[in-house]
Formats: structure tokens, sequence, C-alpha cells
């Protein structure tokens, strides 16, 4: 259960923390019960999605869909969406070749526009999306 995880992370920093070898008073521990529930309700957020099935239906012309490549195809954005991104990407080049040539995310035309929170690995993105 990641309540009783994160409440033993906490129990371990304590003690390693601690100078004297003082058992945890009762308050001590509430606090550091406290503290692990509001951890693990943050790392909760993130297995809910990953539990259930979301569905999406979007409709997007060409120009649309060059925009949501330009940003979604992007290492930094979401996994599961990038994956998503990635796969539209496939098929559109299937259909028409020539007019998603040069999609894929901003990098591979220009200059990141992330700027010095970049992935670096611009290089190895620009031949991902050469090769798709």
């Amino acid at each position: 259960m990641l309540t009783e995880v994160a409440f033993q992370e906490y129990i371990e920093q304590h003690r390693k923390h601690s100078d004297s070898k003082v058992d945890l008073d009762e308050k001590t521990l509430k606090s550091l019960r406290s503290k692990a529930e509001k951890k693990a309700i943050e790392d909760a957020r993130y297995v809910f999605p990953n539990a259930c099935e979301t569905k999406i239906m979007a409709t997007m012309n060409a120009r649309e869909l060059m925009n949501f490549f330009s940003h979604r195809c992007c290492n930094r954005a979401q996994w599961e969406i990038r994956e998503l991104a990635d796969e539209m990407l496939r098929l559109v080049k299937s259909v028409a070749p020539n007019l998603f040539k040069y999609c894929g995310p901003n990098c591979v035309r220009e200059k990141c526009p992330e700027g010095t929170m970049t992935c670096g690995q611009i290089l190895q993105v620009r031949e991902k999306y050469s090769n798709l």
C-alpha cells in the first residue's frame, strides 16, 4: 500500500537524521503518518489514470494534426500521449506521405523551442522521425 511504504520512508529519514536513538513519540508518528498520507495521495494521481481505459475522440484537419504532432511527439510530452501521437503520425504518413513528410516534434525542422529544458537528443529525434 502506498501509504505504508511512504510512512516507512519517513520513519527511516527521521531515524537517519536524528543524532540520538530516541524512540519516536506519538506526536512524531502522527506527523509522519500525515506526511506519508499526503505523499500517497500525490502518488495515487499517477496510478489512477493507468488503471482505467480512456477513450479520446478528436476531429482534426491536416494543419491541426501538424500542430498536434509538433507538440505531442516531443520527448518532453507525457509518454502515453507521445506514443499515441507517434502512432497517429505513422498512420497519416502512410496515407499522405508528402503532406506529413516533415511532421514530428518542432526540433525535426528547427532548433528546439524548449531552450534549456531540451531533452538533449535532437539528433536521435531527427533520425527517428526521418525513418518513421
